[in-house]
Parts: structure tokens; C-alpha cells; sequence
């Protein structure tokens, strides 16, 4: 199982990006996903986790500027970011919580995975 993350990329402030991450491998089931960030110095931070049946939490910082959506047909999350401000910069790393195949008859099982990070800068 991996998650590749796509979309990163440099954008002025009040700009948007669309970030992207599809999961795949052995699947049996993906429980919440969600997006996490980093900023140089500081320590990972949640941006945004959506459940598998749609139920969304945002971090306040980012509460009416980013949306989190995931098509379950694609294994896949999005995080729609608009109004990006400078202090959006971070590294942003996809996460689910995934039980793969071998695992399918172990109900509530599931493994923690994370993409590689994409690099969001904006600049002022």
C-alpha cells in the first residue's frame, strides 16, 4: 500500500492550489483521510481529515479557505486550497488510515500510512 501525493507548487498569496492523493495496493478498506502540513521549524501540524462516510474536521487556521474531499471510487483525497496566505508554506503530507487485504476479516483493523510530502509555497 502507498499514497502518492500530487499538486504542490509555488503561488502568489490569495491564489489557490488543488492538492492530490491517491492510494493504492493491496486495499481492503481506507477509514478517514486527511491532511497534514509542516513548516520549516515547526512541528506537523492537521490541516484537514475527512471520514470515509464524509464527515470533515478543519484546522481553524485554515476553517473557510480550504475544503477536503475524497472520491472513495479513486481511493483518492483533494484539498482544495483558496486564499492561500505565505504563512500556507509547509510541506503537506497526505495520511489514511487503511486496512489492506491480508487484513479483511479483522474488523475495525486499520494501519496508518503517509504519502510523501508536496511542497506548498506562497509567496507575499
Amino acid at each position: 500500500v502507498q499514497l502518492q501525493a500530487s499538486g504542490g507548487g509555488l503561488v502568489q498569496a490569495g491564489g489557490s492550489l488543488r492538492l492530490s492523493c491517491a492510494a493504492s495496493g493491496s486495499i481492503f478498506s481506507i477509514n478517514d483521510m486527511g491532511w497534514y502540513r509542516q513548516a520549516p521549524g515547526k512541528q506537523r501540524e492537521l490541516v484537514a481529515v475527512i471520514t470515509s462516510g464524509g464527515s470533515t474536521n478543519y484546522a481553524d487556521s485554515v476553517k473557510g479557505r480550504f475544503t477536503i474531499s475524497r472520491d472513495n471510487a479513486k481511493n483518492t483525497v483533494y484539498l482544495q486550497m483558496n486564499s492561500l496566505k505565505p504563512e500556507d508554506t509547509a510541506v503537506y503530507y497526505c495520511n489514511a488510515d487503511i486496512r489492506p487485504i491480508i487484513y479483511r476479516d479483522y474488523d475495525d483493523y486499520g494501519m496508518d500510512y503517509w504519502g510523501k510530502g508536496t511542497l506548498v509555497t506562497v509567496s507575499s
